[in-house]
């Protein structure tokens, strides 16, 4: 059995992830700034340690008994507009707690053998930018836009892990697929009222990954010890958000919904500059974390939909209610 710390532990990804690890056995240690606030399912099952990435104050006794560190601390990229305010919450809450973790390693006497982070496709720029049409791998360069350059900076940050001699994994993750929240839950948002909402054109391509592929990822990455650098947590079919909408509707409401497209112009107004993300396209490869012998559950939209919402299509309609 491991002590595995998780920094972002409550979140979406962090909570199904201490869940499958409790499973496997190991101790979950999870970092955060005020203790209390894990989900109801994992209380009394994983232990809580205060840090302060302000302060720059991390519990010490947490990480001198680790033998893992999971990365996930971030602020929320969609949960508000980007004011210039947000844009630095987002992008501090990153760096800072990378900058953190980096130095608690340095000045801590620790049994750290692995630290595995979080980052995000938003790495790449849009698909046009990507050599002759292929999809992104994990050599191209960053974008040359605020996310692009906020996981540059995220991932430049956690590097100095590496550069003290900790093995360090970074995982570049899609638009993760759970219907306890991110992206799904928006996408059914507008089928409630029978409406399938197209997203500008439609064609922009979509890189995503159900949230127990993502999970298995981040084992492996505990696990394989071959496993170092950056690898894309991304399904191998990437989907259009026309295909997807369309899906999804009739999964949701069988032949029961009207497909609407909503204009870049009304994106643009509605989300400001994180319109960029929603009509980008970008088709990330996951052939390199497949070298490595990672096979998904949920290799495409279909399937992870038929997980998702437990009712395959053809059997009737999963209706919103």
């Amino acid at each position: 059995m491991s002590t595995i710390l998780i920094t972002g532990g409550t979140g979406l990804i962090g909570s199904a992830l201490a869940v499958k690890l409790i499973a496997e056995g190991h101790h979950v240690v999870t970092l955060t700034r005020k203790k209390g606030k894990v989900e109801q399912r994992l209380a009394g099952l994983c232990e809580e340690a205060i840090w302060d990435i302000n302060s720059r104050q991390v519990d010490e006794v947490a990480i001198a008994k680790a033998d893992y560190i999971i990365h996930l601390a971030g602020a929320g990229i969609s949960e508000k507009r980007w004011t210039d305010k947000r844009k630095k919450i987002i992008r501090d809450s990153r760096i800072k707690s990378s900058e953190l973790i980096a130095h608690a390693l340095h000045v801590i006497p620790n049994k750290i053998r692995a630290v595995v982070s979080a980052s995000a496709v938003g790495w790449y720029g849009p698909d046009i930018a990507s050599s002759a049409g292929k999809s992104f791998n994990e050599t191209a360069a960053p974008g040359n836009d605020f996310l692009g350059e906020t996981c540059r900076l995220w991932e430049q940050s956690i590097g100095e892990v590496a550069r003290q001699g900790t093995r360090l994994v970074i995982v570049r993750t899609g638009i993760v697929l759970d219907n306890k929240g991110g992206a799904l839950p928006e996408f059914r948002k507008s089928l409630r009222l029978g409406i399938a909402a197209i997203l500008g054109s439609g064609k922009q391509m979509i890189s995503w990954i159900h949230i127990d592929d993502l999970c298995r990822i981040y084992l492996k990455a505990i696990d394989d010890e071959n496993m170092i650098g950056t690898f894309n947590a991304v399904a191998p079919a990437p989907v259009s958000n026309r295909s997807l909408t369309l899906e999804l509707a009739r999964r949701v409401r069988g032949p029961n919904f009207l497909a609407v497209h909503v204009p870049a112009f009304a994106l643009r107004i509605i989300f400001g500059e994180m319109s960029i993300e929603v009509l980008k396209s970008c088709s990330v490869s996951a052939e390199k974390i497949m070298a490595k012998g990672f096979r998904f559950l949920y290799p495409d939209i279909e399937s992870a939909l038929n997980a998702l919402l437990r009712r395959p299509r053809g059997s009737g309609s999963a209706r919103d209610e």
